[in-house]
């Protein structure tokens, strides 16, 4: 089944995210997931948007870690739709049983860590995604010490992608693809390599 935003999945796969879907809704009352005014929208802003991310995985990836994954976007979006096993990161106790939950029901291939990123003790990834948890030059920082050499980061930015860009590079030298998102206007779906600091990390 194809849509107008994603791509070609499975039958399976699409129950599967549409499982996920209705879990994201029964929890986020209790638990804030997403902003009580996207429940309606799921699929739309949230998983068809998660989604715009997999043609970007470069082939051979078998591994990727997701920071800040909150109720598992882009990561276990991600991971039901490419079958590549994710390290979900998120130090909220409360989603992490979330993820879960939401892990076991549905099947996808992850791994949940109730930790905080800078204490995580994982060997590095190929790809790291995040979606919606710090500015850029925050996230880099706390991005590059988990990604292997010749790895990629994919975020998606909202509105302020460009000016993030442009802090950002004050301290990184990188290689970046900005892309246009086709669920949001303004943002960008920033596709990040060959990532070194201009200076020493203290």
């Amino acid at each position: 089944m194809t849509t107008a935003l994603g791509p070609a999945l499975s039958s399976d796969i699409r129950q599967r995210l549409d499982l996920y879907a209705a879990l994201l809704a029964k929890w986020n009352p209790t638990i804030r997931l997403i902003s009580a005014q996207d429940v309606s929208a799921i699929r739309e802003r949230h998983i068809e948007d998660s989604l715009q991310l997999l043609p970007l995985i470069p082939e051979g990836i078998d591994g990727a870690i997701d920071l800040g994954s909150g109720g598992g976007l882009p990561g276990i979006v991600l991971a039901l739709a490419s079958g590549i096993h994710f390290d979900l990161v998120e130090s909220d106790l409360r989603k992490a049983a979330f993820l879960r939950e939401a892990a076991g029901l549905t099947g996808a291939p992850v791994t949940i860590h109730a930790a905080r990123i800078e204490a995580l003790t994982i060997p590095p990834s190929a790809l790291i995604t995040a979606r919606a948890l710090a500015p850029l030059p925050k996230l880099l920082a706390l991005a590059y010490p988990l990604l292997a050499p010749g790895g990629i980061c994919l975020f998606p930015k909202g509105e302020r992608a460009e000016a993030e860009l442009q802090e950002a590079e004050e301290a990184w030298s990188m290689h970046i693809d900005s892309i246009p998102s086709r669920t949001a206007p303004q943002a960008r779906l920033l596709l990040i390599r060959d990532l070194h600091p201009k200076r020493q990390i203290a």
